[in-house]
């Protein structure tokens, strides 16, 4: 019993200490990489550092709340949650304020929401729920490909209306890890990776701006004003941190060079100030977090538990090689904030959130053993 309390102890610890250093980074560069933006906007610096001050201190809050609350009350939500989430998409799509031409924002007198965010964790909890519903028919393709794949498919629609390509990839990526760590067969998993991949092929190609974006991303030079101009004032950033950074609050990109300094490309701006060696923490942070992420989903007490805890591990993994890939010019640029540091209130109160249920589930794991149970019959 003992070794059980001090296993659940350590996997909290494991998971809590990375993602609260990069929410408290995520602050500070904030703080650095908006204070020109905020000041030109509003006459202070502190615009967006101290609204994203109350976003930490409201996904706390919900971390602390839900990590008390017993992992299986998830099941019961999962559907309510999907069906209160696919109603705020659609009014963000029909009726939302846009930006960078995307209708992805509802405002609520000051404060805004991106329902997409909540999408992230609606439905991995439901794609958890369904699966370990059906876990030992996940051999039979019909039990695979409904409901899941219809609704991944709505989601997904619904976000890529709303010209969100980077959090659609997002979305049906997490789902296919998900299934792949529940043991899906591995010929349909490749059959939906390559219709993924090829459907995204489509929608690239068929947005002028996304066409811009990738061929950029193959050659920043041939358009370093126009499409190429965010990618090559990263790489100009990233290049001047050297080994310890230019100096906290003393970059020169974030002077409107880089364009969106204090989001997606606030990794740019943390590797001018802090150096390779404050990347390379915020990296080992990263890496950590999933460690954590596996270590609670092996020790999950059920099934459920288990696809819930990897897919939320997948998920800030999965975002995290999105976006640093963009910035670093090793993946197309998306738009998608890096986990727990961009600025965002609606991405960092659900990540938070998210941390919440993983220490729930690692809470009711404990030090146990891990064995994964029998799933399904021997004979296929």
């Amino acid at each position: 019993m003992r070794r059980d309390v001090a296993g659940a102890r350590l996997s909290v610890t494991l998971l809590l200490a990375p993602a609260l250093l990069l929410t408290a980074i995520g602050l500070v560069m904030v703080l650095s990489a908006s204070s020109v933006t905020a000041y030109e906007e509003s006459g202070s610096s502190f615009l967006f550092f101290n609204r994203q001050v109350i976003y930490a201190l409201a996904g706390v809050v919900g971390l602390v709340v839900v990590a008390r609350m017993p992992h299986t009350v998830w099941k019961g939500l999962s559907l309510p949650l999907l069906l209160v989430t696919v109603v705020l998409l659609l009014l963000a799509l029909t009726a939302g304020r846009a930006a960078y031409g995307a209708s992805r924002w509802l405002y609520i007198g000051s404060i805004s929401l991106q329902p997409a965010e909540l999408a992230k964790l609606a439905l991995l909890t439901f794609t958890a729920t369904v699966l370990s519903a059906k876990w030992r028919r996940l051999d039979e393709l019909r039990h695979v490909v409904v409901p899941i794949l219809p609704v991944t498919a709505v989601v997904a629609g619904i976000v890529i209306l709303q010209r969100d390509l980077g959090t659609t990839v997002i979305l049906c990526g997490s789902v296919f890890l998900l299934m792949f760590v529940a043991g899906v067969r591995m010929k349909w998993l490749a059959v939906g990776g390559l219709s993924g991949v090829l459907m995204s092929i489509a929608l690239i190609f068929g947005e002028g701006y996304r066409r811009d974006r990738l061929f950029s991303f193959a050659n920043p030079g041939a358009d370093p004003s126009g499409a190429g101009y965010q990618l090559i004032q990263g790489y100009i950033a990233l290049g001047s941190g050297g080994w310890f950074g230019v100096g906290l609050g003393a970059s020169r990109q974030k002077w409107g060079s880089v364009p969106n300094a204090h989001t997606d490309f606030i990794f740019a701006i943390l590797g001018e100030e802090l150096g390779l060696v404050g990347e390379f923490v915020v990296l080992a942070l990263f890496g950590l977090l999933v460690y954590a992420g596996i270590r609670i989903a092996v020790r999950a007490p059920d099934t459920f538990g288990r696809l819930l805890a990897a897919g939320i591990t997948g998920w800030f993994g999965l975002q995290a090689i999105v976006n640093l890939g963009a910035v670093t010019g090793l993946l197309p640029i998306t738009g998608v904030p890096l986990p727990f540091v961009s600025f965002g209130g609606s991405a960092l109160v659900v990540t938070l959130v998210s941390v919440g249920v993983l220490a729930s589930i690692a809470r009711a794991g404990g030090g146990g053993s891990g064995r994964p149970r029998a799933r399904r019959k021997a004979s296929r």
